[in-house]
């Protein structure tokens, strides 16, 4: 096995390996994404430098996970163009275009949390859920989790410069995204300025867009599941197979029916 054949094994999701890998990489995004909500807060000079130190390593070790992913895809130009890729380029991009100062490009760290999309799409996410009914309802879950947080990123960025007494802080913004897109509407947090409201308008279309859409995946495959029997695979444990399967969807190893 060659050297980057031994690096693209361990950066397999369907690896035990890369599961390890994969759920380091997940728990600095979710490091990294609370660092950020925690500057929009006032801190100590000492602290901020410290999350500012911590931010700075958490954003090489994506650089390099990039740089190790480009050097092992076997077509790179496809990669490059492929949303995987487009995620983790807009992940670290921020940092690069931060060192030569150029601060508005910084609205997009939000963007951050779709690194973790990458791992919520394997089917054997991470290890932990093995089912594909669990997976949709993770992504369903996930797609709120992170159509909230990015917008309110958005949002937060672009009204608090202009209207800092009703967004103080992201939970402010974070408020104002729920409120909004559960219809309920108080009022009492409104943006005003014209990229806000855009922003207001782009998070409602993004939700009506894309949570009905994994909602009638989720129902689909429920049907489907209910027409599964428990037949457990000796092989890969898988425990539902079709009542006629003979061998294991995912591995091929023969069913012993009971």
């Amino acid at each position: 096995m060659s050297r980057r054949e031994k690096v693209a094994f361990y950066l397999a999701v369907e690896t035990p390996a890369g599961r390890v890998v994969n759920l380091i990489i997940t728990g600095l995004v979710l490091l990294s994404s609370i660092i950020f909500v925690v500057e929009t807060y006032t801190i100590p000079p000492k602290v901020m430098l410290t999350l500012k130190a911590i931010e700075t390593l958490i954003l090489i070790c994506f650089s390099v996970e990039y740089i190790l992913r480009l050097w092992c895809a076997e077509r790179k130009i496809k990669y490059l163009f492929s949303i995987y890729s487009l995620i983790d380029l807009v992940v670290i991009l921020p940092f690069f275009l931060g060192i030569i100062d150029v601060s508005f490009i910084l609205v997009f760290r939000w963007l951050r949390i779709l690194h973790m999309m990458r791992f919520i799409t394997s089917k054997n996410w991470l290890g932990i859920i093995n089912q594909e009914d669990g997976v949709i309802l993770a992504r369903i879950f996930f797609t709120l989790f992170a159509i909230i947080f990015i917008y309110s990123g958005f949002i937060y960025q672009i009204e608090h410069a202009v209207n800092a007494e009703a967004f103080r802080t992201f939970f402010d913004a974070v408020y104002f995204s729920i409120v909004t897109m559960t219809t309920v509407g108080f009022g009492d947090i409104t943006p005003i300025s014209e990229g806000g409201r855009w922003m207001t308008l782009f998070m409602i279309l993004t939700g009506i867009a894309l949570i009905p859409w994994q909602v009638g995946d989720l129902i689909k495959q429920l049907v489907k599941t209910a027409n599964h029997v428990e037949m457990p695979c000796p092989g890969c444990g898988l425990y539902f197979h079709d009542a006629d399967a003979k061998f294991c969807k995912r591995c091929g190893t023969k069913i012993e029916k009971f």
